[in-house]
């Protein structure tokens, strides 16, 4: 690499990421002096951008995040294209995201495609392949005959040709259900007759049974409830309610490296911390984008970073990131202080008073800015 003695001389002074950066972005013919100087600029960028010593972190990204967040409109509710495929955004999203919660309220996914599928190439088929379909979704009637206790059910011919289903495999799903006989009506090859074997077999377990049957699972991907394809751009992309990240990416026709779901836990179980941290951002980002407001980018990455930091993604309430607090006192400020007290004072636990609010809570100076540095006075005798 040209000029490498250059960079070398920086590495105790820079970032490794930014010197890759300023690596990649040069022109090809640069002079060592030029070449030091911008590097000089770069170094004296950095010194600039970073925190002063002592500087409350916290506080300032909770006032950034916390003012704006106000003014949100209490109850939003983002329609994509059709009712059924609402996405909880506004401050109810910021909320759910905050808070970590592993079941959100819609969770949904947007699935990129590869070529020649992303041109629009069978694109209600694909979608329709990977919509969830129970066998309720493919019956045009469902009867129950008193006389013969027994269930017929008639298939809708246009839907499971749609699907790409046939006839024999309705009756191999059909015939996996335990105690029942399955067999096709000799008058009319889209009915089916199920009856029960076992034995004292009433009409109520019937009922029981024809509900069982609506709910038995024919093909797609659990819990992808809805399927949307729409066209961004030049691409066709599948917008889903409900999400499997890791069934989806497994698909030979997704393009795994764009497809993103709205569900950080699927997506810290699929792709890991890191994902999940960077999907944290993007999903307040995209909350923030849609009201209109201005949050600094650090400030949000800092609540990321607080999230993810033991490696799995907790959320900023008393069972979630406070819970890991080593302070006795600040863990006992949060909603619940008698069972951190009792629980510390039965181990003999120790508080070294390192944070901001265990220390007022003992009306001491607190460690940030000024309060940080210790001052030692040496008294000389006369």
């Amino acid at each position: 690499m040209m000029h490498e003695d250059i960079f070398k001389e920086y590495e105790d002074k820079l970032n490794p990421k930014i010197i890759e950066d300023v690596k990649a972005k040069i022109p090809q013919k640069i002079t060592k002096a030029q070449l030091k100087q911008i590097m000089d600029l770069v170094v004296e960028e950095y010194k600039n951008c970073r925190v002063e010593p002592g500087e409350s972190v916290g506080l300032v990204s909770a006032e950034s995040i916390g003012e704006p967040g106000t003014q949100m409109t209490l109850n939003t509710f983002h329609y994509a294209g059709v009712a059924e495929m609402n996405v909880t955004t506004g401050l109810p999203r910021v909320i759910e995201i905050l808070d970590g919660r592993k079941s959100i309220s819609t969770p949904m996914m947007e699935i990129y495609l590869e070529n020649p599928y992303s041109t629009g190439k069978d694109i209600k088929r694909i979608a329709l392949s990977i919509k969830e379909t129970k066998m309720k979704d493919i019956l045009s009637e469902m009867n129950i005959n008193v006389i013969d206790i027994t269930i017929e059910l008639k298939i809708n011919s246009e839907k499971v040709k749609e699907l790409g289903i046939n006839r024999a495999t309705v009756l191999k799903i059909l015939s996996k259900e335990p105690k029942t006989a399955v067999r096709q009506s000799s008058t009319d090859k889209d009915i089916f007759i199920i009856r029960s074997t076992a034995k004292d077999s009433s009409l109520n377990d019937v009922y029981k049974l024809r509900e069982k049957i609506k709910n038995l699972f024919v093909q797609g991907i659990k819990g992808i409830t809805q399927v949307l394809p729409v066209k961004r751009g030049s691409e066709f992309i599948i917008m889903t309610a409900g999400s499997n990240l890791k069934k989806v990416l497994e698909l030979e026709f997704v393009d795994d490296t764009r497809t993103i779901c709205n569900d950080l836990f699927e997506i810290a179980d699929a792709l890991g911390i890191e994902a999940a941290r960077q999907a944290i951002i993007n999903e307040l980002f995209k909350v923030i984008d849609m009201q209109g407001l201005n949050i600094d980018k650090r400030h949000i990455m800092l609540v990321s970073d607080m999230m993810c930091y033991s490696e799995k993604v907790q959320g900023i309430t008393r069972y979630g990131v406070i819970s890991e607090k080593s302070s006795v006192l600040a863990r006992a400020s949060f909603e619940t202080p008698i069972k951190y007290l009792i629980e510390a004072a039965l181990v003999g636990e120790k508080d070294k008073l390192r944070s901001v609010v265990e220390n007022v809570m003992l009306n001491q100076p607190v460690p940030v800015g000024t309060g940080l540095p210790g001052l030692i006075v040496e008294v000389k005798g006369k």
